[in-house]
């Protein structure tokens, strides 16, 4: 299969992307923490996804993708530079396989590098090339990727497009290699576009260059440099297996699909995957989460530690029976060992450290000389007399303490064991406890309790989930309401407000929602269902999910312990809902003037139905419709106004399900009666099958 581009891919994506100058840049996200999401706004109008995988493909796409509620510092910093820069090019740094994005804006110019070979980078740049921000920072041997620092590209390869046919000529004559290795390699082609020519021209990869017809190798290099490039998709035995612009000869047997454009055909292959990075983002915070990260568990807390300890543990006996090993080598090697000290001890005292350095270059026996420690690194005879395993001797030393050095290296190694080994055991009584203590939770009908470092960020404010799967939040308080109205409350969504002095302002979020969670971690159990917060849910936002969504703004009022059955809520668009008041008005914290027509809900039914769900991995209580709780969860009870105090109904809940009180008196609207319990406060464990 093929997992990167090409740069005959680059210089094809490139030449697309091109038809897109004169897009401004909208928003910038990283739903993943090697992918980088640029939305562009065509001029004739619309948006386009351009998709940065680092190390592997750049395209573009229109699928919807759920994004991350709060942008990772990268992509903040993308934000504040590109937010509104007009795209003005879209170039390939020579035939390498770097792209560089040219922005514009009214505070200058801005290169956007991305790097897709080996782990890949993103980097931010200035017009000058001063880099602003790396997704990664980085250094290697020429040049290094930080903050502050000029940016220098990869070191340029063979450009076969700079090539005529002289200086091509001359290249592969000049080569050493192979025809297929000096393509690939030399001339920077790759391995499948070199193969391809190798079998476009009728040689084998290893025929020597001196017996190959140049003329018309170039002539098959020029027409796949120069040709039409579409988009083809080549299928195998396991689905979709690469994308080329060009039909190559070596696939022409292959199955393939042919798109209009190259980032049409790395969509409908790798887009699926691209666009579920957030899930995935998720599901790898749950897989390393511990404490104060993400969250987990104690048992799968527990689970980890075990597993570290037992790989350390393997990784001390490992090293115990190497330095044992090597120590016991220079013993029974005693008189090898003794004459390579005696002889690079005269080299030293004759030539000095320099001469010594380059002298066993020529020495097999020597691997290479340390002058600062006065040390060696020289092979060991094998069984046959040969060179064999590498120790490293001391010339002031003697035989017997050089190999003194590895056993006593050994037995600190072993000393470090025995504390690994209690250490070990400790883990192990500590998870089985723990898991003694799961077991009699999950016998008790309490959920796995759940270390996390943060709530989700609706917990903050009254939530709920509609059928649907839209995302209703209210304010807590005056702070609130204003929250929910200046951060979350958009175009398309509805505001929603009971006809009550105090009543809280709440959004029904148009496109913010929830979905069924397909792969819920291990601790939620098959009883309870699973959902996950996502940025982009399928359901329509009408009429009838709108109704329901009345009842818990009328809940969330003080309708609720208020006396009254019944309650009356409206509904209007976001752009009726102002904090500019009229000449002579003032409007407080927390308060807003509405404008224009209302639509109505009158008589609504105070009835709740209150439920046990997981969302994002994490037990919580949900608060919403009786039909709708009564239909996805297996424990649950419906509520109305009463006197019994919330806290106690709360006790009761933590003491059945083991959720915090904290974390169960937000969403009891008030003093409530029960009227059905199933199985939320009094749980009722099922017999275990005959």
């Amino acid at each position: 299969m093929k997992t990167v581009m090409s740069g005959l891919d680059l210089r094809a994506i490139a030449n697309e992307l091109s038809q897109m100058a004169g897009s401004h840049c909208k928003k910038c996200y990283q739903p993943h923490y090697e992918q980088v999401v640029l939305r562009l706004r065509a001029k004739s109008g619309g948006n386009t996804d351009l998709v940065l995988v680092r190390g592997k493909r750049i395209y573009t796409s229109q699928r919807d993708r759920p994004m991350p509620q709060y942008p990772a510092p990268f992509a903040m910093v993308l934000r504040k530079v590109l937010t509104n820069a007009r795209l003005k090019a879209v170039e390939q740094v020579g035939f390498d396989r770097v792209l560089r994005f040219i922005f514009e804006n009214s505070h200058g110019t801005f290169h956007l590098y991305v790097e897709v070979f080996r782990d890949g980078n993103i980097i931010l740049t200035d017009g000058d090339d001063l880099i602003i921000q790396p997704l990664t920072h980085a250094t290697y041997a020429d040049r290094t990727l930080k903050k502050g620092v000029a940016y220098s590209p990869p070191p340029a390869a063979q450009d076969p497009y700079e090539l005529d046919f002289d200086s091509f000529s001359e290249l592969m004559k000049s080569s050493d290699k192979n025809l297929g290795r000096t393509l690939g390699g030399v001339l920077n082609l790759g391995g499948g576009i070199s193969g391809a020519i190798c079998a476009e021209t009728g040689n084998d990869a290893d025929t020597e260059i001196k017996e190959v017809d140049l003329k018309v190798v170039w002539d098959t290099l020029q027409t796949m440099l120069h040709g039409e490039w579409k988009g083809y998709l080549f299928s195998g035995k396991d689905g979709y297996e690469q994308a080329w612009p060009i039909v190559l000869t070596t696939l022409k047997d292959m199955e393939y699909k042919e798109y209009e454009t190259m980032c049409e055909a790395v969509d409908e292959w790798l887009g699926p995957h691209d666009a579920h990075a957030l899930a995935r983002r998720e599901a790898e915070a749950l897989d390393v989460a511990a404490p104060g990260r993400g969250h987990s568990t104690d048992v799968e807390r527990l689970e980890r530690r075990l597993a570290q300890q037992e790989r350390a543990l393997e990784g001390f006996a490992v090293k115990v029976e190497k330095q044992q090993e090597i120590g016991h080598l220079i013993q029974n090697n005693w008189t090898h060992v003794e004459q390579l000290l005696e002889q690079l001890q005269h080299a030293v005292n004759s030539m000095s450290w320099d001469g010594v350095k380059k002298a066993v270059k020529e020495i097999e026996w020597i691997q290479s000389v340390n002058a600062a420690d006065r040390s060696f690194i020289a092979f060991l005879p094998d069984d046959e007399g040969n060179p064999g395993k590498q120790a490293t001797l001391y010339l002031d030393e003697t035989v017997h303490q050089n190999a003194q050095r590895y056993f006593q290296a050994g037995r600190k190694q072993k000393d470090k064991s025995s504390g690994a080994i209690q250490a070990l055991e400790d883990t192990r009584l500590e998870l089985s406890r723990a898991k003694k203590k799961q077991a009699k939770r999950e016998a008790s009908g309490q959920v796995a309790k759940v270390k996390r470092a943060k709530r989700l960020w609706f917990e903050n404010h009254k939530w709920t989930m509609l059928p649907s799967g839209h995302l209703m939040v209210g304010g807590r308080d005056a702070k609130g309401n204003d929250s929910i109205v200046k951060k979350h409350l958009s175009l398309g969504d509805r505001y929603l407000h009971a006809d009550l002095h105090g009543a809280p302002s709440c959004s029904l979020r148009n496109s913010q929602g929830f979905v069924v969670d397909t792969q819920p971690p291990a601790h939620i159990g098959n009883d309870m269902p699973a959902f996950r917060l996502v940025d982009k849910i399928d359901a329509d936002l009408d009429d009838e999910v709108t109704e329901l969504a009345a009842t818990m703004a009328l809940a969330w009022s003080r309708a609720w312990n208020g006396g009254g059955a019944h309650g009356t809520v409206f509904w209007v668009k976001p752009g009726q809902v102002s904090k500019s008041a009229e000449t002579g008005e003032y409007v407080g914290k927390g308060a807003f003037v509405i404008r224009g027509q209302r639509t109505w809900y009158k008589d609504i039914d105070l009835r709740l139905g209150v439920g046990l769900i997981a969302i994002n991995g994490i037990p919580m209580l949900l608060a919403s419709n009786v039909e709708h709780i009564s239909q996805i969860c297996n424990r649950y009870m419906v509520i109305t106004p009463g006197r019994e105090k919330k806290e106690n109904i709360a006790n009761k809940i933590y003491k059945s399900t083991g959720i915090a009180v904290d974390d169960i008196l937000p969403i009891l609207p008030g003093n409530c009666e029960v009227i059905e319990d199933s199985g939320l406060i009094k749980f009722n464990n099922p017999e275990p099958n005959q």
